[in-house]
This record gives structure tokens, sequence and C-alpha cells, in this order.
């Protein structure tokens, strides 16, 4: 007779052996570059926090503003009578942030990408992906309709000759601006080129570029200098840089109305609590005005990739904030995150499937709260580590 609860045992007994079981640890501190997990205090290397935004006083007052005004709740979905002035003044300031006419909040950017994907692609239409995309932009595209095609990890030549194959229906090309466990950059300009001239509409996810790339932290997008002709729907995040919570997608009037229409995580869920909008606004508002923050990351950057290149860390090449250590096996990832975090490190190991077999890594990731003896303590214990 068939036991559930055996046959899941017997598959987390298989997943504790190949050294890929995930366990949560609990956080009883504010987000910031010191923090304290299960009663110990950290130096913390695993944050998406990358402006420091998320523990800003005027961020709290607002979200305790918003919260005086409008309660704890938004009550029902954004098409009932959870849609307040405040999330319609964020979609409005999302948009002018983006260069765009309209901007649709999500409650999470998992969310928005299964909400526009299996909105937008139809029976008979090609999805092409990067291999190295985000879970959940494969996982819209596997709840669409269309058919999946992936061409390998920044292969423009290879996304070209999938173009060229597909002879029926739309064509949507799925990429992440800035990738989240390489830290890389999506080569923007040629895939935009390359879907203009083979008519295929790009969807980018900026989760980890939007607020740290480009002049004002407009993201990947703005890094390059690419227009709404280019990337005709851009998705975001308000969790990472912006410090709060919940996602966005942006793009043309028509596109928004039918997210409205047809986006299904976006029609049957409650919509965000008002005050979290009234939160990532003013985020917002300190991510425009406060360049330094961005200045302080570019630096950080530069002095932690040049120190770790002078112990022959091998990092993987990064202008971001993110800045993957690969140590190849699982459990080496594991063996090196322990020993940091007996010496008050906080940095977690990231194992397949997230990443491919064999390129386990530590994926450290700076915010602008880091300092440089920061960096510098954390190096040190590597450096100490690999000896």
């Amino acid at each position: 007779m068939f036991s559930l609860d055996s046959e899941l045992a017997s598959r987390l007994t298989e997943r504790k052996a190949q050294v890929l079981y995930r366990q949560r640890h609990t956080k009883a501190s504010a987000e910031g570059p010191e923090i304290v997990i299960d009663g110990q205090r950290y130096l913390n290397f695993s944050s998406n926090d990358y402006l420091g935004l998320a523990n800003h006083p005027k961020v709290r007052e607002a979200f305790c503003r918003g919260i005086k005004r409008y309660g704890v709740g938004s009550g029902a979905s954004h098409l009932v009578t959870g849609h307040t002035e405040a999330h319609h003044l964020l979609e409005e300031k999302l948009a002018a942030f983006t260069g765009r006419p309209r901007a649709l909040l999500f409650s999470t950017g998992y969310m928005a990408n299964l909400g526009v994907v299996s909105a937008l692609v139809k029976r008979n239409d090609t999805v092409i992906a990067d291999k190295a995309n985000h879970a959940s932009l494969i996982d819209g595209a596997l709840l669409s309709r269309g058919r999946l095609r992936r061409y390998p990890h920044g292969d423009v030549e290879a996304l070209a000759r999938i173009l060229g194959q597909v002879d029926q229906g739309h064509v949507f090309v799925l990429t992440d601006g800035v990738f989240s466990m390489d830290g890389d950059l999506a080569p923007l300009p040629e895939i935009a080129s390359v879907c203009r001239q083979r008519n295929a509409v790009l969807i980018v996810d900026d989760a980890h570029g939007l607020g740290v790339l480009g002049p004002d932290g407009q993201g990947s997008v703005g890094y390059f200098d690419l227009q709404m002709t280019d990337v005709p729907i851009l998705m975001g995040t308000l969790g990472k840089a912006l410090g709060v919570f919940g996602a966005f997608v942006s793009g043309s009037e028509a596109l928004i109305e039918t997210l409205i229409q047809e986006a299904r995580s976006y029609i049957y869920t409650t919509a965000l609590p008002p005050a979290v909008a009234e939160a990532v606004l003013e985020a917002l508002k300190l991510a425009q005005s406060e360049n330094w923050r961005r200045d302080a990351l570019v630096e950080l950057i530069r002095y932690f990739r040049g120190s770790a290149s002078s112990l022959s860390l091998p990092l993987m090449p990064s202008e971001t904030p993110i800045q993957p250590l690969i140590l190849g096996e699982a459990s080496a990832a594991l063996k090196v995150s322990a020993h940091l975090q007996e010496h008050g490190f906080w940095a977690v190991p990231i194992r397949p499937p997230t990443v491919p077999e064999g390129t386990a890594r530590l994926r450290i990731s700076l915010t602008a709260g880091h300092t440089h003896e920061h960096i510098d303590r954390l190096l040190d214990a590597l450096h100490k580590i690999s000896q």
C-alpha cells in the first residue's frame, strides 16, 4: 500500500545523502550588514538589500504612516476593493521611473513572471529562454500553452539560430537582466537587435538590476540605454535593491490593460498591503536621490574583486553586487560556508539544482552598508580556508 509519508521520507533521505538538503534559519534582527541568526551575530554577505534600504528610518516611517491610514491588510484583490491610492501612485511612479506609459503591481516577482508569460503566450507560440534564467520565467513558460526552447547562457548566436527555426505563431524571448546566481549581465543590446530582426517580443526580468545599475538606478535596461521599443516588457522587484516587498511589470497601455484582464496571478490574489506601497514609494525616492549608494557599491565591488584576485580566489566575472565564488561540489560549498559561519560570517552555499552540477558556490553579495573592513575580514577568512 502506498504511503505518502514513507515516500516523502525516502526522498528527503536521498536529498540529504546528496548534500542537497535545505534548512531554514531564524533571523532575530533587522536586515543589514550585521544580522542575528539562531541567536548568533554574523557579518551578512547573503543579502539582496543592495542599496541598504530595508531598515532605512524614512522607509520605516512611511510604512507606519501607511498603516495608520490604511490599516494592515488590503482586504481584497486589486479588482475588488484592494486597489488603494497608495498602490495607484506607486504604479505611476514606477512607470515614470522605468520610462514607460504604465506599470502594474504584483505581489511577488515570481507571480509577475507567471502572470505575464501565461497571459501573453498562446497555443502555437514559442518561448525561447536563457538556460540560466530565474525559475519563475521557466515555470511561466511551462504553464503557458507555448513551446519552450532554451539556449545556452548568454549565447546570442544560438538564440538567433532557434529564432530562425520557428515557423509558426508568435515568439517571446525571456531573459534575466542580471542573472541571480552568476551576477553577470545579459547581452541585452544584442538580444534586442536579434529580436527586432525576427519580430520577437523581448521580456526582461530585472529583479537584480533595478536600483543598482544605470545612471539613476533604472537597471540593466537603463545601463544599456535601451528603450521600450527594444524591451517591450520589463519586470522588476521591490524587495531587493528597494528593500521592501512586491514586484511590477511596466510597458505599454495595451500590455498593462491586457494583464489586468488576463494575468491570473494578478486577478486572483489579494493586493499588497497599502503600507507596503507607501514604504516602496519612499524607498524609490531615496534610490533616485541618493546616488552615493550606487557609487559606494561600485567602489566596494572594485575593492572586493581586486583583493580577491590578489588571493587567487575563483570568482566568476561580475560587475554587479553578486560575486559568486565557485567551489565545485556541493559538499565543498557546504563545508566552506559552515567554516565561515563558525567565524562569524553568513554566506550561504548555492547548490544544484539551483546551479548546474559541479558549480556549487558561495553567492557573496555586497550592499551599500558594507565597508572595506567587512570585506577584508571576509577575504582573510576565505584565504585561511584555502591554505
